[in-house]
């Protein structure tokens, strides 16, 4: 190898970025509030592949661009961001956006130590072996300390709030790349920094560092108290739905009870008639389900839905398809309380089927949609039906931008893949068969 490099310079270069990811992860575990830490650091093998190419793109640059001073690290921590993004994709099952946040806020706390770590490395009056080695055991010791003290302070909880929501993912990863490669140009600035400001300078790292927490709780809390008032208007939409339903309920009573009166009177009657009696009570008993058992079953089934996103979005639906004309039928046998993804990515995904399902059906003499939720020993089955009248092309179904309306207009099927592609437990399936069209959506329980 070039002169450019020894082997000193290769081996302490693959420690210290080895060292590195390992408080990255660290941080990343806290950052994520991930309880089942055993299972991720089962997947984190893999991630050995990171520095180890990130020492070989180092050792290639120091040899081949010799000039390109500071961009060389920028080179190789961007590379290094691209790869640990990536792994986390793979071992948290999150979309890129999700991860590359993730990598990007769990990278400003590992940085800061490595900040500290740096400044030990160049001040500590030793030889050079035992300053390295005790710098990484403090960069290591510093990201393990700031990972429980997170963990403690439930900063994790906060973070993930903000990354709730369909565009809210990309805005935060490019907000924390940002500040991320702030901290990355403060680190290398400590290059020029004089000895009598070192403890300054850190002090600035640590708060710089802190402030950018601060930042990112204190929007995650705008965030949670915005809905939190949504939350509560919608409880207060679906009082008032309930409080029509059981009005309209009193008001069938009232007729039923009118109704009973005279068919009491008629019955008389037809004492002698055994089989006109049956038929009459029959029709009776037919009635009764007809105008007033419905709607009975369909106070339950909205009470089976336990998840206050899903169900606030359902009574949402319903109504505006009860406004168009369309009949709408809900299934939900049993409680349904929790599903085992991000809970606004499921809320996503059903608005998108029954939106769809819902303009679908528009286009027939009798519109109809009928939605299925099932939970069952953890897992949820969703089955979207409805009717249609549209030729369907299965090729061209999954584009973005394809719709039986017309080109620019069907978004939705591709971000609902999109969503899915992040949650290996998830599977969808299409059919339509003599005027039904069904979308099934399975969650499984993650073990």
């Amino acid at each position: 190898m070039d002169n450019a490099m020894s082997l000193w310079d290769v081996l302490s270069s693959f420690v210290d970025t080895l060292t590195g990811h390992m408080a990255l992860t660290a941080c990343l575990l806290a950052v994520t509030d991930e309880r089942a830490v055993g299972r991720r650091l089962k997947r984190w093998p893999p991630l050995l592949l990171s520095p180890l190419a990130a020492t070989l793109l180092s050792a290639g640059l120091a040899v081949s661009l010799p000039w390109l001073g500071m961009t060389h690290y920028f080179i190789v921590s961007l590379a290094i961001l691209a790869m640990v993004t990536l792994w986390t994709r793979w071992a948290w099952g999150f979309g890129f956006w999700r991860a590359l946040a993730a990598v990007c806020m769990a990278s400003i706390f590992q940085v800061a130590d490595a900040t500290l770590s740096w400044m030990l490395y160049m001040e500590f009056p030793v030889g050079e072996g035992f300053r390295f080695a005790a710098a990484i055991a403090l960069h290591l010791g510093a990201g393990i300390a700031v990972s429980l003290l997170l963990y403690r302070l439930r900063f994790g909880k906060w973070f993930r709030l903000l990354l709730d929501g369909e565009t809210a993912p990309r805005r935060m990863a490019l907000l924390l790349f940002g500040l991320e490669s702030v901290m990355e140009a403060l680190l290398r600035l400590a290059g020029g920094i004089q000895t009598r400001f070192l403890l300054l300078y850190y002090l600035l790292v640590t708060a710089t560092a802190a402030l950018m927490a601060a930042l990112v709780v204190y929007l995650a809390q705008r965030f949670d108290a915005a809905r939190k008032i949504q939350a509560q208007q919608d409880v207060i939409a679906q009082q008032r739905l309930y409080e029509q339903e059981l009005e309209s309920i009193r008001q069938e009573v009232r007729a039923f009870r009118h109704d009973y009166k005279n068919l009491l009177a008629g019955l008389s009657h037809q004492a002698g008639d055994l089989e006109g009696l049956r038929r009459t009570l029959s029709e009776l008993d037919a009635g009764f389900d007809l105008r007033l058992g419905r709607k009975i079953q369909a106070s339950t089934q909205i009470g089976n839905l336990q998840i206050p996103e899903v169900r606030s979005l359902l009574l949402t639906k319903l109504a505006a398809m009860g406004e168009r004309g369309t009949a709408c039928r809900l299934e939900t046998l049993y409680p349904v309380t929790a599903v085992d993804m991000d809970t606004w990515d499921f809320v996503r995904c059903l608005g998108i089927l029954v939106d769809n399902a819902a303009e679908a059906a528009l286009d027939t003499d009798q519109p109809w949609v009928e939605i299925v939720l099932l939970s069952q020993a953890g897992q949820v089955h969703l089955r979207v039906s409805n009717s249609y009248g549209n030729r369907i092309d299965p090729g061209q179904m999954w584009r973005e931008g394809w719709s039986t309306k017309g080109e620019d207009r069907g978004l939705g099927l591709a971000s609902y893949r999109r969503i899915l592609e992040g949650y290996p437990n998830a599977s969808s399936c299409t059919s339509w068969d003599r005027g039904v069209f069904v979308q099934e959506l399975t969650v499984e329980a993650r073990t």
